[in-house]
């Protein structure tokens, strides 16, 4: 029946029992390293233009304020002082801003397309990141007719001549690039199927001998009492 078939059926080892690791357990299983650089980038291109566009423009406006505000009336300095600090913090809020999002668009669209041009090509090379720079200093100035796009075309290649020959040597003196990495890490896990796959071949060749021994046991007592 079917009670004694499964009675008579051979415990299923623990290997074969057990799930995949769910996400992020698996160390294989992350956000590729290019995608965190992008966006450690992008942070980080915001944070400088932030401060680039919002500092000259915080003693700016606090400059005004005060060759402006000589008629007006305060309780005492400090309230003069505040006064003076809070306009030019508006300034840095405002023109912070504008830049923070300008730098950090312009630095995630040039690393975006850089990047996928060296996993494309599986290679890193200048040309990838001239053509970034100036793909993206083209489609930031395009709004300003053939002119600003063909400015910004050129901008971009200069920019990202320098900015790609300095990624490369940063990349060469942390001793591993990033293509050499991602295809270290390729034959690793590559290498890491393998053991799998023979370490299930080996558990399914154990539950077939030990299947083969079931069946045989029966047949063997059956031939004795004949």
């Amino acid at each position: 029946g079917a009670g004694s078939g499964a009675a008579g059926r051979p415990p299923v080892p623990a290997e074969r029992r057990a799930q995949p690791c769910p996400f992020p357990c698996s160390e294989r299983q992350r956000y590729p390293e290019e995608t965190v650089n992008i966006v450690k980038s992008a942070f980080t291109a915001g944070v400088v233009g932030w401060v680039y566009g919002g500092l000259p423009a915080f003693y700016h406006a606090r400059k005004a304020f005060i060759e402006g505000s000589h008629g007006e009336l305060f309780q005492n300095r400090a309230d003069a002082v505040q006064s003076a600090h809070r306009a030019g913090l508006r300034s840095f809020i405002r023109y912070g801003w504008r830049w923070s999002w300008r730098v950090a668009a312009f630095v995630t669209i040039f690393n975006t397309v850089s990047t996928g041009l060296s996993v494309y090509r599986n290679k890193t090379t200048i040309g990838n990141f001239a053509s970034a720079g100036a793909f993206t200093g083209a489609l930031f100035r395009m709004h300003l007719g053939l002119q600003g796009l063909a400015g910004g075309f050129v901008f971009g290649t200069v920019f990202g001549i320098p900015a790609g020959g300095l990624l490369m040597i940063m990349q060469k003196l942390a001793g591993e690039t990033l293509q050499e990495k991602r295809n270290r890490e390729r034959r690793e896990l590559y290498e890491q199927k393998v053991t799998e796959w023979q370490s299930r071949l080996s558990v399914t060749e154990v539950l077939g001998q030990t299947e083969g021994s079931a069946q045989g046991g029966p047949e063997t007592e059956g031939a004795r009492e004949s």
